[in-house]
């Protein structure tokens, strides 16, 4: 890739690493105003924080692996 595809690439990659530690911080949210009771929706704070760090780590991943081949 080259000029303003690799830059657009990368800046899609960055976001991707921002929208995952904006789902890690949601789902922190959800967990602390849960509802506590036995018939709560335990789950669904783990389910956003899940998905921001495999946002995280995918999105990280792609970028070293990018850096390695174009440095």
């Amino acid at each position: 890739m080259d000029g303003p595809v690799a830059e657009l690439f990368g800046y899609g990659l960055w976001l991707l690493i921002l929208a995952g530690v904006g789902g890690v911080g949601f789902g922190v949210y959800k967990m602390a105003v849960a509802d506590k009771s036995r018939n709560g929706g335990g789950s669904e704070p783990f389910k956003w924080m899940g998905g921001g760090i495999a946002a995280v780590i995918l999105s990280s991943s792609l970028i070293a692996i990018l850096n390695g081949i174009a440095g």
